[in-house]
């Protein structure tokens, strides 16, 4: 394979993540705050198909998101560097707390309401705490290091990443003490906008740039 069509495909698996897990947003909003047993329940019924199909697109977006940074150590010749086991290591890290959060997606639409629902459904909130402290600022800074010190994708990303890492780290142990959730969520969508921009941007260098 030609370093144009990997370029092509890793770029492709970064836009199709960032639009699978849009997508898994919208489709699964999640159940209205302090729900009753009754009103979970019966969002349950409503949203079953939804719930499911929206877990398994985002089972299936981070992996695809991850790739693409993987991709990126390797087109940076950083494969062999401690910047791109960094890297691997924080899209493992990120890869299996989303796994673990669908998990419990897939446990609370499935179990029983009362016992096995109510619980996954306490544990999704608690894992998404580790998105923050841990997944998204290792993964974010490590890269972000790859991409400042080679000349693949504009470094204007590089600083983004680190910033969106630190945002992160800082709001990740901040909402562990405050209702701060929603923060992060909004935090969550500007991090999609960056994996989708640097998708493109390197979609972009891959087909019209290097047909000069």
């Amino acid at each position: 394979m030609t370093q144009k069509s990997f370029s092509i495909l890793a770029a492709l698996s970064g836009i199709l993540g960032v639009v699978m897990l849009i997508t898994s947003f919208i489709i699964n909003p999640g159940p209205p705050p302090n729900a009753t047993l009754a009103q979970f329940i019966e969002f349950g019924k409503q949203h079953y198909d939804s719930v499911v199909f929206g877990g398994w697109l985002q089972a299936v977006s981070a992996p695809m998101i991850v790739l693409f940074a993987i991709a990126i150590v390797h087109l940076a010749g950083a494969a062999t560097k401690f910047s791109g086991w960094a890297t691997f290591f924080g899209g493992v890290i990120l890869v299996t707390v989303s796994l673990i959060e669908i998990t419990f997606y897939f446990s609370a639409i499935n179990g029983t309401p009362a016992t096995t629902g109510i619980i996954s459904f306490e544990l999704i909130h608690a894992v998404q705490h580790l998105f923050s402290i841990i997944a998204a600022p290792m993964l974010f800074f490590s890269l972000s290091y790859v991409i400042l010190t080679s000349k693949l994708l504009p470094h204007l990303f590089g600083y983004t990443g680190v910033l969106l890492g630190l945002a992160f780290t800082i709001l990740g142990a901040a909402a562990l003490f405050n209702p701060w959730q929603y923060l992060i969520d909004y935090l969550s969508m500007i991090q999609g906008f960056w994996w989708l921009s640097a998708s493109v941007t390197l979609l972009i260098q891959a087909t019209v740039v290097r047909k000069k």
